[in-house]
């Protein structure tokens, strides 16, 4: 959105991702995520660890459980986001401010791990079926049955054959 302050960090979970619906049926994942900046010291020719960021990360919604799906402690991560600042007091009549990451985009980093793709399929409610433009599973690039060529290769799968 127009004035947000947009962040992408990368770094790796702290804990595995922990979520909690609230009463309003709202459905929310946090996480936090470890980024560790590295510099080669010219003198001893090591690498060095810098001082780490640590941020808290909110997902709402899908995004959010298919976070709690598929990412656990340790893995390393993309995180896009919109930087939020937050301020509340504690039961001590403290007054404290954090900084959050509200998450819009989040991926595995594939620079030291392989992952699969796997689309989520959320069952919608088409007012109007005969008249609607929703692709059919045949031409759903994410389907299961997509990719099928002239000659038989499946999705992913390769061929000799030319697709003429």
């Amino acid at each position: 959105m127009a004035g947000d302050t947009t962040l992408t960090i990368i770094g790796n979970l702290t804990d595995d991702p922990s979520s909690h619906f609230f009463d309003s049926g709202s459905f929310v994942t946090n996480f936090t995520v470890a980024s560790t900046p590295r510099k080669l010291n010219r003198a001893t020719g090591e690498w060095e660890d810098g001082d780490a960021l640590f941020l808290r990360c909110n997902a709402w919604g899908q995004l959010g459980e298919n976070i709690v799906n598929s990412l656990r402690k340790g893995h390393r991560v993309l995180v896009q986001g919109r930087l939020q600042q937050r301020s509340y007091t504690t039961k001590d009549d403290e007054k404290r401010t954090v900084l959050e990451l509200n998450v819009d985009e989040i991926g595995p980093s594939l620079r030291y791990a392989t992952a699969e793709v796997t689309k989520t399929t959320q069952a919608k409610v088409n007012p109007n079926p005969v008249t609607s433009t929703a692709a059919t599973p045949a031409e759903d690039p994410w389907s299961a049955d997509a990719g099928r060529d002239l000659v038989g290769a499946t999705a992913g799968g390769f061929s000799d054959e030319p697709p003429f």
